[in-house]
């Protein structure tokens, strides 16, 4: 009787290491939020790409649900790659970002995690809701996709709609 106590205390600490271990770390309290918006800023312009913020925090359930959908789906994760440079805004309890969430349009009244689009020049061309990106306990690929999609870069160039009005 013993030896299975043992046993069972030890495949609960093992449980919880790993648990511990798995703990993601994809927003970062302590990181100046206007620093990295204008970083990202300043590289969509010379790459020709739009800004995705992602504003939530380690925290939070549905943030680390959408990440992980993004970067373990090749069609997704090229999607953004291709047409944004993602900022992962921290919201938490030690550090809210409250002046840079006040300048985008308080994007939080929608949860988290909630997503703003800007340019290359920094303005602010969409927030989204990511409950309309959800699906049962997770988030649809194919939502996700026309997200990505409809504020990419060439959604908004002009050009692109010539070309179609010339076919």
């Amino acid at each position: 009787m013993k030896q299975l106590i043992v046993l069972l205390a030890l495949t609960l600490c093992s449980l919880q290491a790993t648990a511990q271990e798995e703990k993601p770390t994809i927003y970062n309290p302590q990181a100046d939020a206007q620093q990295q918006i204008n970083n990202a800023v300043k590289q969509a312009a010379k790459e020709k790409k739009h800004v995705l913020l992602q504003i939530g925090g380690n925290w939070c359930v549905w943030c680390i649900r959408f990440h992980n959908t993004v970067k373990s789906d090749s069609v997704l994760k090229k999607q953004m790659d291709d047409n944004f440079v993602v900022v992962h805004l921290n919201y938490s309890p030690e550090n809210k970002n409250e002046k840079v969430l006040a300048s985008l349009g308080y994007p939080q009244r929608f949860g988290y995690p909630v997503f703003v689009v800007l340019d290359a020049k920094g303005n602010r061309l969409h927030t989204q809701n990511s409950a309309y990106l959800e699906e049962g306990k997770g988030h649809s690929k194919e939502k996700i996709a026309e997200f990505f999609k409809h504020w990419s870069p060439a959604a908004l160039d002009a050009a692109s709609y010539k070309e179609k009005e010339k076919n």
